[in-house]
């Protein structure tokens, strides 16, 4: 059995979260309390306390699969456990220092922690059946943590979990139609996994609603366009790179972003002030151009190409190259930045539960 101890870091490996604590705590619910409360009971009910049980399809051997494919699902599995993994230990974190300050926050956090580790537990199992494990201790201790204020934290997992869910449904809802492609038996759980990430999403949106100032205002709109576009353009790029196992699931990777986006969009413009463009032909554009820019910044670092003799050092002349393709990406997401949101009307507080 091969031990995990670290994935390889790359600019979208998912990451591991701190937050300030203390400023968290002073968000208040009392503005939507009716809602979050509501949200919590459903959350409480834990639906899937049974769901993640494996079942005979499991106890194969996979030893016959592609080696390609193998490697491939390997990642998918590696990456998607260290997603849940960094999920929980945020979510365990927020609500064990919220508990004396703010306890129904601290709980709402604690059961989705119970969730995350639920999902990051199953998926190591899942790991195991190709001989490898990923030490989560070990992540624990040794990974570096990014600091994101309370703010971003409430935009960036609401994004996430809602991405999340129509990542899962729409597989979920493609393999069922197609069932020659589910090449491993995972894929039947995401129906219920995918409600799992809907309810943690509704319960940042519940949150969110009961701050006004993080949904209204100059500030709000930045802010919540940025996050739309840095979740989308994220997924496209992490894609992008692994074609290879959508293709294998019988998915068109490309159709299966812009369609994932297209919902998450839609969903997320319920609540944000804003919702991106997506139908503008330069979005497409200058999300491709950022495409090809990283997949030839991945294929120097990985060796597979040489960079350009721009400089009489070999190493100088790659260092240079790699941060011209950084800025020409960088510039390609200020392009889209830059590209005319949808603005919605503003519904009256009072109106969304009429």
């Amino acid at each position: 059995m091969k031990q995990q101890t670290a994935i390889k870091e790359t600019l979208l490996t998912p990451r591991f979260y701190t937050t300030d604590f203390d400023s968290m705590a002073n968000y208040q619910v009392n503005r939507n309390l009716l809602e979050i409360e509501s949200i919590l009971k459903e959350l409480r009910g834990d639906y899937n306390r049974f769901h993640f049980i494996r079942d005979n399809e499991f106890k194969q051997s996979w030893s016959t699969m592609p080696e390609e494919t193998k490697q491939l699902m390997v990642e998918f599995l590696e990456r998607s456990c260290t997603a849940e993994f960094s999920g929980f230990l945020l979510y365990k974190e927020l609500s064990r220092k919220l508990e004396s300050k703010n306890s129904l926050l601290a709980e709402g956090f604690a059961l989705l922690a119970r969730d995350e580790a639920r999902h990051a537990g199953f998926l190591n199992k899942c790991l195991g059946d190709f001989n490898v494990v990923l030490d989560l201790g070990f992540l624990t201790k040794a990974r570096k943590y990014t600091y994101f204020s309370p703010r971003f934290i409430l935009y960036a997992t609401y994004l996430s979990e809602k991405i999340g869910y129509w990542r899962y449904i729409t597989i979920y809802r493609h393999l069922q139609a197609n069932p020659h492609y589910r090449i491993y038996p995972i894929f039947r759980y995401f129906e219920g996994w995918c409600q799992d990430e809907n309810r943690h999403g509704d319960f940042f949106a519940a949150v969110l609603r009961a701050q006004p100032h993080l949904l209204s205002g100059p500030l709000a709109r930045l802010w919540s366009r940025f996050f739309l576009l840095s979740v989308f353009v994220t997924m496209y790029l992490n894609d992008a790179q692994r074609s290879g196992f959508y293709e294998a699931l019988g998915l068109n990777t490309a159709s299966f972003d812009l369609h994932v986006m297209e919902r998450t969009n839609y969903t997320a413009s319920k609540i944000f002030p804003i919702s991106l463009n997506l139908y503008n032909p330069f979005f497409i554009e200058h999300l491709e151009r950022c495409s090809s820019y990283y997949q030839k910044l991945m294929d120097i670092e990985a060796g597979k190409v040489s960079p350009p003799s721009i400089l009489p050092s070999p190493v100088v002349s790659a260092s240079v190259y790699k941060t011209f393709l950084q800025c020409n990406i960088a510039w390609q997401f200020v392009r889209l930045f830059l590209l005319k949101p949808r603005h919605r009307k503003r519904t009256p507080f009072s109106a969304r539960y009429a």
